[in-house]
């Protein structure tokens, strides 16, 4: 009902989330050229037929929708996309294809399936995502300096974070740390669920999604 605001969401989309899919691509077998062509391809068909205008959000889980959207285009029309000359007749999208292969890294690692691959990038696709929208918060607050030195402590127990060196280089005392950090990883914890919000049909499916990411990464 709003073009302007869906175009803007979907280019949004595409660049979280095309890596989960040229990492799937990539496991198919295609080379990192081929890779990136039907990555961008396939974005750029999502956006011109508007396939996901039709999408009910009682379907399913979004990243299984776009799986299996990339799997009937690679069935049925990359054929005739490889016939196009790269990037010719249509928008470019901004995808950082350059670094493609350098982001595969270790979850690219040979014992993946194509599909354990998506679903590996997928889950650091979007723990990126809410990572960055958590700094951008910090830095609207003129909290810069204080996320830098504090990020560190997103990820362990409390018991295992540095509270004492972390307070020296803030010029604050440890409580102020602890309290800081504990409001850091609870916004953390909200912007996580409300990312994986927007990817399932309702809030009873976010936690069973979060568990499963989690799953996921830790290669359960």
């Amino acid at each position: 009902s709003d073009p302007p605001r869906a175009q803007a969401a979907l280019e949004f989309l595409c660049q979280t989330y095309w890596h989960p899919l040229y990492a799937y691509v990539r496991r198919r077998g295609y080379s990192p050229e081929d890779a990136q062509d039907l990555t961008q391809e396939f974005f750029a068909r999502l956006l011109d037929r508007h396939a996901v205008a039709g999408v009910s959000p009682d379907k399913g889980r979004f990243r299984s929708f776009l799986l299996a959207s990339m799997n009937h285009f690679l069935a049925d029309e990359w054929d005739k996309a490889r016939a196009r000359k790269r990037g010719g007749g249509r928008t470019t999208l901004p995808l950082d294809l350059e670094t493609a292969e350098t982001r595969l890294g270790a979850p690219a690692a040979a014992d993946l399936t194509p599909e354990q691959a998506f679903e590996r990038r997928w889950a650091i696709a979007l723990l990126d995502q809410v990572y960055r929208r958590l700094e951008a918060e910090h830095r609207q607050q003129g909290k810069a300096e204080q996320f830098e030195t504090l990020r560190c402590t997103l990820a362990g127990t409390s018991a295992a974070a540095p509270y004492a060196e972390l307070a020296r280089q803030l010029n604050l005392s440890q409580g102020a740390v602890k309290v800081a950090v504990h409001r850091m990883r609870r916004r953390y914890r909200i912007l996580l669920r409300e990312a994986i919000a927007d990817t399932v049909s309702g809030p009873e499916e976010v936690e069973d999604e979060l568990r499963y990411l989690f799953r996921t990464l830790a290669g359960a």
